[in-house]
C-alpha cells in the first residue's frame, strides 16, 4: 500500500477500497475541527469534485475527491467525535473509503517527498 496526497491537503492510499483523509499538515491550519460533513455510502465522484466539508473552531473547508470513484463505507466514528481528524489524521481519523474507478489519476497525486516540498513552499 502506498499513500499519495493532493495539493488540497488530502491523503489517499492505493488499496483496494482506497482510504482518504486529511494531512497533518491540513488538520494544523484548521485547528481543533468540531465537525465533518461525509459523503453518503454509494455516491459517485470524480476526482477534483468536494466529497465532503470539515469544519473547525477557525474555518470550513471542502474535502475534495482524489481520485474517481464510488463511497463504499464512511468513518461513523470520526462522526460522533470529529477530534479525531486532529488527533490521528492518517490513522483513526480517516473520512471514508472508495472503490476507485481510474487507477490511472493515481499518477497525479504527489508522493511524500513532492507533498512535503509543497507544503515547505507554501
Amino acid at each position: 500500500m502506498t499513500t499519495l496526497f493532493t495539493a488540497e491537503h488530502e491523503w489517499i492510499t492505493t488499496d483496494t477500497p482506497a482510504t482518504v483523509g486529511i494531512t497533518v499538515h491540513a488538520q494544523d491550519a484548521l485547528g481543533d475541527i468540531v465537525f465533518v460533513d461525509l459523503p453518503a455510502v454509494g455516491a459517485t465522484l470524480n476526482q477534483g469534485e468536494v466529497a465532503g466539508v470539515v469544519e473547525s473552531v477557525k474555518a470550513a473547508a471542502d474535502l475534495y475527491m482524489p481520485v474517481s470513484g464510488e463511497v463504499v463505507e464512511v468513518n461513523e466514528a470520526l462522526r460522533d467525535d470529529p477530534s479525531l481528524a486532529n488527533s490521528d489524521p492518517l490513522n483513526s481519523g480517516w473520512f471514508f473509503k472508495v472503490r476507485v474507478t481510474d487507477t490511472a489519476q493515481f499518477d497525479k497525486l504527489l508522493d511524500a517527498t513532492a507533498y512535503d516540498e509543497l507544503v515547505k513552499n507554501s
